[in-house]
């Protein structure tokens, strides 16, 4: 009965890595689904429960290097700054567009300017610039 106790959390691991491994394939070809976030979950979550599915993520020849600058640097390329700037923009620029309520569109800027703020605040590393 230890086996399978044991067993659960390193399974649940592997879900949680696989879903969020889909979901950062759907942000590389779908606008306003983030990629990094979901793929730097991913990455974790197979660290705990999948070496061969880790190994996988982390040298992927696209999502390999935006991993790598994070894990080892904190740090986020000047590609992905410039993409995930964009993006916000774009949201931002479609929901006004849209004549969302201006207190949606105030909650939106405000949290935007959050996430850009703290984009804008972390190094490019040393891999420079990525998408």
């Amino acid at each position: 009965m230890i086996g399978a106790s044991v067993m659960a959390p390193r399974f649940l691991w592997l879900l949680l890595g696989l879903g969020a491994t889909g979901c950062g394939i759907a942000g590389a070809v779908l606008p306003l689904v983030p990629t990094t976030p979901f793929l730097l979950l991913a990455a974790f979550a197979f660290a705990k429960s999948s070496p061969r599915l880790h190994a996988w993520l982390t040298t992927h020849p696209q999502f390999g290097p935006l991993i790598d600058n994070w894990q080892q640097h904190c740090a986020i390329g000047r590609g992905a700054k410039r993409a995930a700037l964009v993006v916000m923009g774009l949201a931002l620029a479609l929901s006004w567009l849209l004549a969302v309520p201006g207190w949606v569109l105030a909650v939106q800027a405000v949290v935007l300017a959050g996430v850009a703020t703290f984009i804008l605040s972390r190094p490019d590393g040393p891999a420079g610039p990525q998408a």
